[in-house]
């Protein structure tokens, strides 16, 4: 029988410390990651920051070229791209993939749009940093309760009196337009990204920035998936003519963005030849229809089917 030598007891404790210490640097190369990534902003001339979503094992195959989604948010979420950018993480694709801790395959960019001049609004005025969600070391914490909407489902019949512009609603996205070009272009360079397989998806103001965003540069996205927030006819031609893949929500309920003002520019995207268009309507839920948008998986498995042609 082999007798176990001190040596040999030393060697074992060595090669037991260095595996441990690979198996952790591994399974830590493998992890998600959330980043800050400054940029010089073109629209406020200031240094601003946007967030970075990394998928797990990003770090672990370097040589592998991940799709990207471009997440724009709501109204709600505005701020100063520093001390103010957590707010970004509260709805959407960056809520399930960071705090939720979903195992979603993309990197995703996240932007915040400027105040300009909408901190005197009572939902940006009054808002507190404990409601930003916090990821937890261990575990999830519970989603919010869905709100309650009052109303009631009536169906809707088209109004083709836009109540907003082209692009959107005041002191929205467009305004932010070269720097979101900006943040794209410098992370692909960066990053491991797919060029052909960038999505745009964005809910509420982000919605109604989706639209312009794609409209004004639809050959460089795979696909759209605009959520409550409806697209101008006058947005219409270069996404139809580029045939992008859109997909477009809103909510019966939803007395913000009121479905009704969807069908108009849908109506022109297939008056033009479009045919690569779903509209889904969750009759049962009002303008937080994002919840259950971005909460599921059907949104994220069909970004995944769109792909530029090389």
């Amino acid at each position: 029988m082999r007798k176990i030598t001190p040596h040999s007891t030393f060697l074992c404790i060595v090669l037991f410390i260095l595996v441990t210490a690979c198996s952790k640097t591994a399974e830590k190369s493998s992890d998600s990651e959330l980043i800050r990534v400054p940029y010089q902003s073109l629209a406020t001339a200031e240094e601003r920051d946007y967030f970075m979503y990394l998928p797990k094992g990003y770090h672990y195959e370097p040589g592998k070229k991940w799709p990207l989604m471009l997440f724009l948010h709501g109204n709600g979420e505005r701020g100063n791209a520093k001390d103010e950018l957590d707010y970004v993480i509260k709805h959407g694709p960056l809520y399930e993939a960071w705090i939720q801790k979903r195992d979603l395959p993309f990197i995703i960019i996240a932007p915040q749009l400027p105040m300009y001049g909408m901190d005197s609004i009572e939902y940006i005025a009054n808002r507190t940093p404990d409601e930003i969600p916090k990821r937890l070391d261990d575990g999830v914490p519970d989603r919010p309760a869905d709100s309650s909407t009052p109303y009631p489902m009536l169906g809707s019949v088209q109004d083709t009196i836009m109540v907003y512009p082209p692009q959107g609603p005041p002191q929205g996205w467009w305004k932010l337009e070269e720097d979101i070009l900006l943040i794209v272009e410098s992370s692909i360079e960066e990053f491991n990204i797919d060029r052909n397989r960038i999505y745009l998806t964005g809910l509420s103001y982000g919605g109604f920035g989706t639209w312009y965003i794609a409209s004004k540069h639809p050959e460089m996205f795979a696909a759209i998936a605009p959520v409550v927030g409806y697209g101008h006819p006058e947005l219409m031609k270069p996404i139809a003519d580029e045939n992008l893949s859109v997909w477009c929500f809103s909510g019966g309920r939803d007395m913000v963005v009121p479905q009704k003002y969807f069908y108009p520019g849908l109506n022109e995207l297939e008056k033009l030849g479009h045919s690569k268009l779903r509209f889904t309507t969750h009759e049962d839920m009002g303008h937080d229809t994002w919840t259950r948008v971005y909460g599921g998986q059907d949104i994220y498995d069909w970004f995944l089917l769109h792909e530029l042609e090389k």
